[in-house]
């Protein structure tokens, strides 16, 4: 692939796929702006070299053509502000106006056209759309790495009807970093797994045994674990179909020297919410009625410490329902525990979606190595697979 900076892109028409696929509350303004910050840093390059900043994004996922609540018209003024720099908007992303729109871009202003999934061939990767896209442009960047493995007109296609393209910033950061967990990793190397189900991290588990020490489970997932070797569980979560797979995940894990943690307690409650009764119980003994939310005090006391021993964490996935607050503290001591391992020398990578939130809930997004923008994509890097938005750049 080219580097971005070896790009000629003064006063030329740059596409840049950026993911502005950001919640918005319910004045349809931007809730959570992390997305658009990271990707400023390619945005402004693209003007401090002279080039015109076209940006494709998707928002939500619209049924049937546009949808007035998907519109990306409601990250403009963020952008705005958050860019210091003047945003024009454009009602569409493909045909003649939106051509039109580009040619007449002032230079020096941030073009952001309309959602591309207004367009349904978009997630079907039609080439004819994507070769409107590539009308819009001379140069094409993506920079939208939790996109990179939706194999979309605007995300892979694309890139077909350029020989000038290259990764963003944030597209370049994302792959140096997990490269450097699953090719550089210092020993030992702990993944932390959460979540609700085997089935989601079935695949990464099964690509990282080999590579890793230690395999912390929790969140729901942890149950089917219990389940499988045997134990009681009570009312929680549980893939009846998944149980020989935990097993024979087990006896993978065994065979390559990976040693599991399960928790061995659990914060349970008699309902799925923040004010049932609740109560401490073993997980592999928990009572008829009772639920497992959370991992409990011993097994935190034991996930930190390992942890806290390790030299390369990836952690994926909340260890209970930490929307929850009397069901967060596993989730968050968890949390601390990596920014804690990171600030003694060990690298960090945070594996995006509730992880990203956890680490940013507690404040504590910048005290470790690298939070991932990628959710997907990431887990699909880590299953081992292709990632097609990264392969149309090479």
């Amino acid at each position: 692939m080219k580097n971005l900076e070896d790009l000629s892109l003064e006063g030329k028409r740059v596409v840049v796929r950026v993911d502005f696929n950001v919640p918005l509350n319910e004045n349809s303004e931007v809730a959570d702006n992390t997305r658009i910050k990271a990707a400023l840093p390619t945005i402004n390059f693209v003007l401090e070299r002279g080039g015109k900043p076209i940006l494709l994004s998707h928002l939500g996922r619209p049924k049937n053509g546009p949808e007035e609540k998907f519109s990306l018209k409601h990250v403009v003024s963020e952008l705005a502000s958050l860019s210091g720099s003047s945003v024009e908007f454009c009602p569409d992303s493909v045909g003649t106006e939106a051509e039109e729109f580009t040619n007449s871009l002032a230079m020096g202003t941030i073009g952001l056209m309309e959602n591309v999934r207004f367009h349904s061939e978009e997630t079907k990767g039609d080439n004819e759309l994507a070769k409107g896209f590539s009308n819009l442009g001379d140069v094409y960047i993506n920079d939208a790495f939790g996109s990179a493995h939706r194999a979309h007109s605007s995300t892979t296609q694309i890139a077909t009807f350029f020989t000038e393209k290259a990764p963003g910033f944030l597209m370049q950061a994302e792959l140096k970093n997990a490269n450097n967990v699953l090719n550089s990793a210092k020993e030992p190397f702990i993944a932390i797994m959460g979540g609700a189900k085997v089935s989601d991290k079935m695949e990464i588990i099964e690509n990282l045994l080999p590579r890793i020490d230690y395999l912390i489970i929790g969140g729901g997932m942890a149950y089917t674990f219990s389940k499988a070797a045997g134990g009681e569980i009570g009312n929680s979560l549980v893939e009846e179909d998944k149980l020989d797979l935990a097993n024979s995940l087990l006896d993978k894990a065994e065979s390559h020297d990976t040693r599991i943690f399960l928790p061995v307690d659990s914060k349970v409650s008699d309902t799925f919410s923040n004010d049932g009764r609740s109560d401490i119980q073993p997980s592999n003994m928990i009572e008829e009625g009772f639920m497992g939310l959370d991992i409990g005090p011993k097994a935190i006391d034991e996930f930190c410490n390992v942890i806290l021993s390790s030299k390369t964490i990836l952690w994926n996935g909340p260890m209970g329902v930490f929307e929850f607050s009397n069901f967060a503290s596993g989730t968050f001591e968890v949390g601390k525990a990596v920014a804690k391992a990171t600030s003694n020398g060990a690298f960090s990578l945070i594996g995006g979606g509730d992880s990203a939130a956890a680490i940013k809930k507690l404040g504590l997004s910048d005290q470790v190595s690298y939070v991932s923008t990628g959710g997907g994509a990431l887990l699909e890097y880590f299953e081992g697979k292709d990632l097609p938005g990264v392969m149309a750049l090479e």
